[in-house]
């Protein structure tokens, strides 16, 4: 069981082509506190930390995972409370990654997420940098991992063993006796989570991890943050903004997670993302989206019965099915892709479609799994606090199964599986991400987006304020908008943070 991670579209796209040739890869919240976001009235204000912290030195050195590309790197690491409302006690170590701008005029740090929740930065970055080329000529790119993630505190929550037997249960229970299996694996994962992370389950939030971003920014000396997220990186952004609004500099929000969704809605806005980016591939192969949907969905209830064989002896359960179909709705080059893998399954061989949900799940060829479902998961149920029961989503699953015949179920009971019987409670219903006083924050939403649907894009725009949230519109497919061929999108971004031209809002790019 896991929540569609939410991905860069070039880095599903890296994922896809490990994934199809290797046969498997190594490697995607909120509050209402009244401090915003669910943040504890007692945080601390940046100008209230210790010294120990906010003097801090960094010293960077050689990375130890970059190599190739990713030679020139430095990585250093971070002291940050483990606690915010306890400045001067426990700290922990945050994993950071830099490269010094390239040319002359440098204008500071410009730092980095990448989505998830759960996305290793430090991993990433590397992979990005000849996408923001231009941008390195003038900023240094940084990124992290955030608390509770790879190399910063990261949580694993149960063993490659546990994780591959995991899969065999059913995300879409059919009766009584499988939505029992379902439930209790959710369980036994939040307590594997909680024995893993101990006391730093408790803060893990996305809260934490904006105060953590602004010590970051005092730390590299930059005067105002310069920030680049993207997915749920916007979500972070957005509550970064809102809780330091006047240290605000140049914000980009590249595929946004709508701020006024709960955890029902957004189960609800994901199922239309993924069945519109369905459609949408259904439509560019000549078929009729209805009936093309309808006959999918069709096979995923045949695999449900009858799981398909594969070529590594491994078989495709539905679950997974549904998984290898996920992966290439994230980028418009991978649709000729599912195309293969829909036919192969077609024919009774789920190989393809099972090397898909591989490369989704982060599993290697021994066997090995990644751990960022690990880290989403234990960021997203401390930041929710909607917690939907068994009984109140049964009720539910016929507005799901509408909204989307293929995705609907599958996220319907996940809304429900995610986060049940959690050990610590959810913070929020949503984020908080106002910003009265912040300068310009550009706001960038793509009309195909599957995991983070275009509608977000207005809905954050307008929830940061007027003067401050500024849309752009890009006419296009996949999971974000920068890097992912528009020149009108690209220039306009690049514009914003070198020059801090700052576009009309509602600016449309086809």
């Amino acid at each position: 069981m896991s929540r569609f991670v939410r991905w860069t579209a070039t880095l599903a796209a890296a994922v896809l082509m490990t994934g199809c040739s290797s046969g498997s890869s190594g490697g995607d919240g909120s509050a209402e506190g009244k401090d915003g976001a669910g943040a504890p009235a007692t945080a601390a204000s940046s100008s209230t930390l210790p010294s120990s912290l906010t003097s801090q030195r960094l010293d960077w050195g050689r990375c130890k995972s970059t190599s190739g590309p990713g030679a020139g790197w430095r990585c250093a690491t971070l002291k940050v409370p483990l606690d915010w409302s306890k400045p001067d006690g426990r700290t922990i170590g945050l994993a950071l990654i830099r490269s010094k701008a390239t040319g002359g005029r440098r204008i500071g740090s410009l730092l980095f997420n990448f989505g998830g929740p759960g996305g290793s930065g430090v991993s990433m970055m590397p992979s990005y940098e000849g996408t923001v080329a231009k941008l390195h000529e003038r900023y240094d790119l940084v990124s992290w991992d955030p608390r509770g993630v790879g190399a910063s505190e990261g949580v694993r929550c149960r063993s490659d063993k546990a994780i591959q037997a995991a899969e065999d249960i059913d995300a879409t229970p059919d009766d009584t006796t499988e939505e029992k299996a379902y439930f209790d694996d959710a369980v036994a994962f939040g307590q594997g989570c909680a024995k893993a992370a101990g006391k730093l389950i408790s803060h893990v939030s996305t809260t934490d991890t904006a105060r953590d971003m602004d010590l970051m920014r005092q730390v590299l000396g930059d005067d105002t943050m310069h920030y680049f997220g993207i997915s749920y990186g916007t979500e972070l952004g957005g509550v970064y903004a809102h809780l330091f609004p006047k240290n605000v500099g140049r914000l980009v929000l590249d595929a946004v997670v709508d701020p006024t969704a709960d955890s029902v809605g957004h189960a609800k806005n994901q199922a239309r993302g993924f069945q519109r980016a369905l459609d949408d591939y259904l439509k560019s192969t000549g078929q009729d989206p209805e009936r093309g949907s309808q006959k999918i969905a069709d096979l995923l209830k045949r695999i449900d019965t009858k799981p398909l064989p594969t070529s590594s002896g491994r078989k495709l359960t539905q679950t997974l099915a549904l998984t290898g179909i996920v992966l290439p709705l994230y980028s418009k080059a991978g649709w000729p892709t599912l195309t293969s893998a829909l036919e192969e399954a077609e024919a009774g061989d789920g190989s393809l479609l099972l090397r898909l949900a591989d490369g989704y799940n982060e599993r290697d060829a021994s066997g090995r799994y990644g751990t960022t479902t690990h880290a989403q998961r234990v960021i997203s149920c401390l930041d929710d606090r909607q917690r939907p029961t068994p009984e109140e989503m049964k009720k539910l699953l016929p507005e799901f199964k509408t909204i989307s015949p293929v995705f609907g179920d599958f996220l319907g009971w996940d809304a429900a599986g995610w986060c049940h019987n959690w050990p610590v409670a959810g913070q929020f219903d949503h984020p908080e991400v106002s910003a009265p006083g912040a300068a310009p924050v550009l706001v960038v939403g793509n009309t195909g987006d599957p995991a983070t649907p275009y509608e977000g894009a207005r809905k954050m725009a307008d929830g940061l304020g007027k003067g401050v949230g500024v849309e752009l519109t890009w006419k296009g497919e996949g999971h974000g908008a920068y890097g992912s061929g528009s020149d009108c999108v690209d220039s306009t971004v690049d514009a914003y943070l070198l020059k801090g031209t700052v576009p009309k809002d509602g600016k449309v790019c086809s």
